[in-house]
């Protein structure tokens, strides 16, 4: 069964986003949506992000990737290190 909660602010500089980004988490697997839209993957130590797509989905994304304890410092750093083709 997969428990599924609203993304919280850590490093963001925003109180909250607004209902607008969850984590899904089943077993060693976290799904990041953004949107309604499944944006980034992590299991384990390996990331795929599927798609930066705007500038608010990629504040989801920067932070999800940050809790988790990946590097996210740019969108070009992002695209280049967990990008899924």
């Amino acid at each position: 069964m997969s428990k599924l909660k609203e993304l919280e602010t850590i490093y963001a500089n925003q109180k909250s986003f607004y209902k607008k980004a969850w984590v899904e988490q089943e077993k060693n697997i976290k799904n990041l949506y953004s949107y309604k839209t499944l944006v980034a993957t992590i299991q384990g130590q390996e990331c795929r992000v599927y798609g930066t797509y705007s500038p608010t989905t990629l504040r989801h994304i920067k932070e999800f990737l940050r809790q988790e304890g990946f590097t996210a410092d740019t969108k070009k750093q992002i695209i280049k290190d967990y990008i899924y083709n």
